[in-house]
């Protein structure tokens, strides 16, 4: 099986960042599908985090996801299942309210837990896979 690893400075990588240096590929395609590496919602220049609002950082994990899936020749309606993590079970539907944006017809699967994450401000992360 061949695999590619995916690379785009137009979403959080693995340089140096305000939380830490995180040596992962943002996404890998093998078998023909794309597995993208979990999202917060960083800003790709300096790892800030974006937005306050849990859909403010939803919106910021989907536009990361939305141009690592790009740089590997797929697209977010390609997109077959999400695993979440939620800081607070409270935000589920604030979250909810920023996923139908991206996925108003025919939504993918998706799976998700509350988990405390560790980053100061950080509500939200999202890993997909994707047809490639």
């Amino acid at each position: 099986m061949t695999r590619r690893i995916i690379t785009t400075p137009n979403a959080p990588g693995t340089a140096p960042y305000a939380t830490g240096t995180f040596p992962y590929s943002q996404a890998v395609v093998a078998a023909g599908l794309v597995f993208v590496a979990g999202q917060g919602p960083f800003n790709p220049s300096d790892g800030s985090v974006m937005g306050t609002t849990i859909q403010e950082q939803t919106r910021q994990c989907l536009r990361n996801i939305e141009a690592i899936l790009v740089a590997a020749g797929s697209a977010m309606d390609k997109v077959v299942q999400v695993t979440f993590f939620l800081r607070d079970a409270a935000d589920f539907a604030g979250m909810n309210e920023e996923w139908v944006r991206w996925f108003p017809v025919d939504p993918p699967t998706r799976q998700g837990a509350r988990h405390w994450l560790d980053v100061e401000g950080l509500r939200v992360a999202l890993a997909v896979v994707a047809e490639a």
